[in-house]
């Protein structure tokens, strides 16, 4: 980045500042927060700066000094070799951001091949990132979900949000999530002890804040019915439960778990926002033969991502060569190892694009 356009962001940091010291901007929740994860993310850019203009204003003082003391050479020196350090911290600062990384997400969970043993398993991965969610301070809310008759998932559909805004949001630590996981184990339905392998479905949409996608409502098929539990029991004597079929694209989403009808209702469409969102992106980005990361769309064993592998208490995703044996642990929510990983590979390959 040019100097020109580091000074915009200093000078863009600066006016941030002003505006969140005015009450009046605080009156309007949804901008105030805007601007608050817009100077939060602008902040560790700035303290950057200064901390590379004070050592390079040290060096020069150092070596001003070592012409007439010698004892300031050695601190030169140490200066000199602090500098690149600090540099490459504020080229990282500055690459590129995910627009999204400080937005809440919706996240579904399919059952694919292996039947009711993949129902299971969907239920495995969604206790999962309720835990990690637990952890962190997060809020998740199950908005819909079709049981399976052993007590898995045929899918389920969760809100993840954060419970206040951040520069790293949910989205910056589970974007990459989206993909086929694999399971090998020996299956609750299996008497004979042989390890099966089958597969779940991860899709995951940032929640949109403001919406950019319209939706006219001349494209939607809104159906009610009654919320049901589990064994398909009737949980409400009204019609509350909302299911939205959008009619160009064919995506259908549901939501019963609020208690009013209007509440499904705009949950609901919620969710139908991201995934079209989602969607619009995607064709954006082939368009532009972007090398963005892209989700599989299909339950498809062949298109893993990730496998969970019981016998051995291994997991191991096959993106980045990431391996441990703490499966266990892994299932109950610690799941910043892989995710540290992840995000440390994209970053180096963000670096390195932008170093090419």
């Amino acid at each position: 980045m040019d100097s020109t356009s580091l000074k915009g962001l200093l000078e863009e940091h600066a006016d941030l500042e002003k505006q969140l010291a005015d009450p009046g901007v605080h009156a309007d929740q949804g901008r105030a927060r805007k601007l608050g994860r817009r100077y939060a993310e602008l902040s560790p850019i700035v303290k950057a700066v200064g901390e590379l203009e004070t050592a390079r204003e040290d060096l020069a003082a150092a070596k001003e000094f070592a012409a007439e003391d010698a004892t300031f050479a050695a601190e030169a020196e140490e200066i000199a070799a602090r500098i690149p350090a600090l540099e490459t911290k504020l080229t990282e600062l500055l690459l590129p951001r995910d627009p999204y990384d400080g937005s809440d997400v919706v996240m579904e969970i399919k059952s694919g091949e292996g039947g009711e043993e993949s129902a299971l398993f969907a239920g495995d991965l969604l206790r999962m990132y309720l835990r990690y969610a637990e952890r962190h301070g997060w809020k998740a809310e199950v908005l819909d979900s079709t049981d399976s008759d052993l007590g898995g998932f045929k899918d389920v559909t969760v809100s993840i949000k954060s419970k206040a805004a951040a520069v790293d949001g949910v989205w910056s630590r589970l974007k990459f999530e989206g993909g086929v996981h694999r399971v090998q184990r020996v299956p609750a339905t299996e008497s004979q002890g042989r390890i099966h392998t089958s597969a779940s479905g991860v899709l995951i949409y940032p929640e949109p804040e403001d919406v950019e996608v319209e939706i006219d409502p001349n494209d939607l098929r809104i159906d009610v019915f009654r919320s049901s539990g589990p064994g398909g029991q009737s949980v409400n004597t009204t019609d509350s439960a909302v299911r939205i079929t959008h009619l160009p694209t064919g995506i259908v989403v549901s939501c019963q778990n609020e208690k009013s009808q209007i509440q499904n209702r705009a949950r609901a469409l919620l969710v139908l926002q991201a995934r079209l969102q989602a969607i619009a992106e995607e064709e954006a980005a082939a368009k532009a033969s972007d090398a963005r990361r892209s989700q599989v769309r299909t339950v498809d064993r062949s298109e893993r991502i990730r496998t969970y592998n019981f016998a051995e208490n291994r997991i191991a995703d096959h993106r980045v060569n990431y391996k441990a044996y703490n499966l266990d642990q892994v299932l109950d929510g610690d799941l910043d190892g892989v995710l540290d990983a992840l995000v440390t590979a994209d970053r180096e390959e963000r670096l390195a694009s932008h170093s090419g």
